[in-house]
């Protein structure tokens, strides 16, 4: 399992999908991503797990309490 975790304005970080493998989960990153502004803050797609975000990061492993959290599992373009 692939966890994406947002980082937030406020360098909050929360996990916000999960999916089976890391190639579903870089491209998924890469059609969310809008732009990078010069600051190195990100703007995602509208309605994806990413919105509210400004950059994100991807571990195999889950933070703690992380594993059980209800997120999307494998959302693609095709579900917004």
């Amino acid at each position: 399992m692939h966890f994406l975790y947002g980082k937030k304005r406020n360098e909050e970080v929360e996990l916000v999908a999960k999916f089976s493998s890391e190639q579903q989960l870089l491209a998924y990153v890469n059609y969310a991503t809008l732009r990078t502004e010069d600051d190195g803050t990100m703007v995602f797609e509208q309605k994806t797990p990413l919105t509210s975000c400004v950059g994100y990061f991807h571990s195999t492993e889950a933070a703690e309490g992380d594993a059980d959290k209800d997120v999307p599992l494998n959302p693609s373009p095709s579900m917004l």
